[in-house]
């Protein structure tokens, strides 16, 4: 078990180099907000649409199969199961249905005009022949589906629609973004959209080199579970024989090593940056890479424009 290699969510891809590696860590933050964003008082195409434009960005990304399929594949499970739970699960409208049309049709006869000039109440009655054509031709029902316990209405088909599609936007996106981009690209790409706060005396530098440090963090925390889960199995424990008791105790000894070795880590890691320097990030500050808008990134930033365009424009959904 390699947890560095096998973990599905947000690992970093250094090979092969795709175009959305290239674009500027800005931009893609930018458009990582917007994913996270449009779904917001959205209707259920809109939804659809902005799943539909994150599998067709990784695809015309040319990302490895192997990647992709990896880290895909499960949440698209876990959201058609979700889907299909909220679908038939109740809408929460504890009302009666009941068909729009009477179970019985009135016969319209045809008026007769009185003595006096005067039509009739039955003349009225010619207006109503055409609503209840109306009405017949709209076919509209409540309940879409009904077999035996399952039931499927339009509300409990556009919730499913919301909560399956807003579980794979929030993910996928922000695991498509972590798959693209260098950890310190990241933190650059933070601490300069944040560098107007400075005015108000907020330690930016501080952030961004804080923020740079828990990400390289992460790999060193699997690490260290990985060789205490390892330990643990070599040593070929009977469980059964251990007990319930036992087993929590000896889970909590392994939970009290892992903080440990995290702190030991913790603590050689400030070692190694007071030994190089790093007593203020403003003294000692190393550039991670230079933030320079292309042209390609300034064409993204033009689809974004035209993406939430289209997006206020059609994609709204009703309160």
């Amino acid at each position: 078990m390699d947890l560095l290699r096998s973990l599905p969510l947000g690992l970093y891809l250094e090979q092969p180099i795709t175009w959305l590696h290239k674009l500027d860590p800005r931009v893609k933050l930018a458009w990582l907000m917007s994913f996270l964003f449009a779904p917001i008082l959205a209707n259920p195409e809109s939804r659809i649409v902005v799943s539909l434009l994150l599998i067709l960005l990784t695809l015309s990304a040319r990302i490895p199969l192997r990647v992709w399929r990896q880290q895909m594949g499960w949440l698209l499970i876990l959201c058609v199961l979700v889907f299909c739970l909220s679908a038939i699960a109740p809408d929460g409208l504890a009302v009666q249905y009941q068909p729009r049309l009477p179970s019985y049709e009135k016969e319209f006869v045809k008026p007769q005009p009185e003595k006096n000039g005067r039509v009739g109440e039955g003349e009225s009655g010619r207006i109503f022949p055409s609503l209840l054509g109306n009405l017949k031709s709209q076919n509209y029902s409540y309940i879409l589906l009904k077999q035996g316990p399952i039931t499927v209405t339009r509300r409990s088909l556009d919730l499913a629609i919301r909560v399956s599609t807003l579980l794979f936007t929030l993910i996928y996106s922000t695991n498509l973004y972590l798959l693209t981009t260098a950890p310190e690209e990241i933190t650059a790409g933070i601490e300069s959209l944040m560098r107007p706060l400075r005015r108000f005396n907020w330690p930016v530098t501080e952030i961004a080199l804080t923020l740079t440090l828990s990400l390289r963090f992460i790999p060193l925390v699997l690490e260290e579970v990985q060789n205490l889960v390892r330990s643990v199995w070599t040593r070929a424990i009977n469980w059964k024989k251990l007990g319930l008791r036992r087993s929590i105790r000896l889970w909590m000894t392994v939970a009290e090593r892992l903080l440990k070795n995290l702190l030991l880590r913790a603590d050689q890691i400030a070692s190694a940056m007071k030994v190089r320097g790093f007593t203020s990030p403003d003294r000692h500050r190393v550039q991670w890479s230079q933030l320079r808008l292309r042209t390609v990134d300034w064409l993204a930033m033009l689809t974004l424009a035209i993406f939430w365009g289209v997006r206020l424009m059609w994609g709204n959904g009703e309160l």
